[in-house]
């Protein structure tokens, strides 16, 4: 016979597979400790929420979508139900910086201070070599 009986090989890797689609769960299975109670919590959990613009300037409050003039008004809703909200901002590359400080200054007048910018991270590889810095402007 010249061609190579392949059957058995998918049998073993079926098993396999098998085998470890019960073994997995039980490798993430962490100790078994009893906490001691306590009456103070000392870690508060902490309210997020995130604000998205979208490259035609869309605007989206978690998944609601917003308009710049009811924007601080539900900025300030959202801080006085939760004083310590914590805000991310995700603006499409392509929305034009203008739009962005409108925002982030909407943020700022509904009182809330903790505001993060949501980036994608890059590699070396990935930074762009036409933009140059102004020291290397200034000597060209």
């Amino acid at each position: 016979m010249a061609e190579i009986n392949v059957i058995p090989l998918v049998d073993v890797v079926l098993v396999l597979l098998v085998i470890f689609m019960v073994t997995a769960p039980m490798l993430y299975r962490g100790m078994d400790i009893n906490l001691p109670k306590s009456a103070s919590n000392t870690i508060k959990p902490e309210a997020r929420a995130v604000l998205s613009i979208e490259r035609d300037q869309r605007l989206y409050l978690d998944k609601d979508a917003v308009s710049v003039v009811q924007l601080e008004r539900k900025l300030r809703a959202l801080k006085d139900q939760s004083p310590d909200v914590s805000l991310y901002l995700r603006a499409d590359r392509d929305v034009p910086y203008g739009i962005v400080v409108q925002v982030m200054d909407s943020v700022k007048k509904a009182g809330i201070e903790k505001l993060g910018m949501v980036t994608e991270p890059t590699g070396a590889e990935h930074v762009n070599e036409s933009v140059a810095t102004p020291a290397q402007s200034r000597k060209k």
